[in-house]
Formats: structure tokens, C-alpha cells, sequence
């Protein structure tokens, strides 16, 4: 439930600069930093797309997914932490281009892109723990118990 609780979050923030591209949204309250250099630049789109709505794509892909390991059957799957662990993957490795672009080319740092990018890895190694860890639903004994038999 960390996960997705952390994915949600994630679908939040990517929502908010995804509606500012769009043009909903005059101004990003971002204090420190260059959000609005960074989300105007020719980088801030991937195959005519807002990056940051490929981000809310992302975010709601790992939230239907650790809501889905939590649900039935699918508690004991392999299957859904081998896919966070994909998917999370796959965002660090995005987030990590995205971050070099923002200081090798935009030379400007968004103070959004920043939580982003740690978001990610949290939810990488949140995913990666998951898949470390037993999701088989099998009763755990007693120790004493198995000893006295």
C-alpha cells in the first residue's frame, strides 16, 4: 500500500505541470528554481507528448498495480512485483536522462522534477524490496510447536 499511496502522489504532481503545459495553469508556484524554464523547454515534450503526462501515465500504471497486488488472488503474484520493479525501473532510468537534460542542456533545475525523480527511486527500491520479500500466503508455525512433535 506504500506504493501505491506513493504512486498517487506521484499522479498528483505530474497532473499539476501536465495541466500547466496545457496551458490550465498561468504560473507554477515553484520559489527556488527554474520549473517554468525546464517545463518550456524543447525537452519538456517526448513524441509530441507532455513528459510530465507521460508521468501521470507512469504514476497511474504503479498505483493499478500495487492496488492490484493487494487484491485477492494476486497477493501471493510474483508476477505484479516483477512488473513495479520493471516499471520502476524503467522511470529511474527515464527521471536519470530527464535530470542530465536539465543540467547539461536546459541548464535549469525544477524544484518538481527533483521530487519526481526521488520519487521514483523511492518506489524502485520499494518495489525491489517487494520483490526480495515472500508474498506466498502460507501459515507461519510456531516454532515451539514443531519442535514438540
Amino acid at each position: 500500500m506504500v506504493i501505491a499511496a506513493l504512486s498517487l502522489a506521484g499522479v498528483f504532481l505530474a497532473l499539476y505541470l501536465t495541466l500547466y503545459k496545457l496551458g490550465y495553469i498561468g504560473t507554477l508556484a515553484c520559489g527556488a528554481g527554474e520549473c517554468e524554464t525546464v517545463q518550456t523547454s524543447k525537452w519538456s515534450t517526448f513524441l509530441g507528448v507532455p513528459v510530465a503526462l507521460w508521468g501521470v501515465g507512469f504514476y497511474l500504471a504503479m498505483f493499478a498495480l500495487a492496488v492490484a497486488g493487494t487484491v485477492g488472488a494476486l497477493t501471493a503474484s510474483r508476477a505484479i512485483s516483477v512488473w513495479l520493479v520493471a516499471i520502476s525501473g524503467w522511470g529511474v532510468l527515464y527521471s536519470g536522462w530527464l535530470t542530465w537534460l536539465e543540467i547539461a542542456e536546459i541548464h535549469a533545475i525544477c524544484r518538481y522534477c527533483v521530487v519526481s525523480a526521488a520519487l521514483v527511486v523511492v518506489l524502485f527500491g520499494l518495489s525491489v524490496a517487494d520483490l526480495r520479500g515472500d508474498r506466498s500466503p502460507r501459515r507461519h508455525e510456531d516454532p515451539r510447536r514443531a519442535t514438540e512433535e
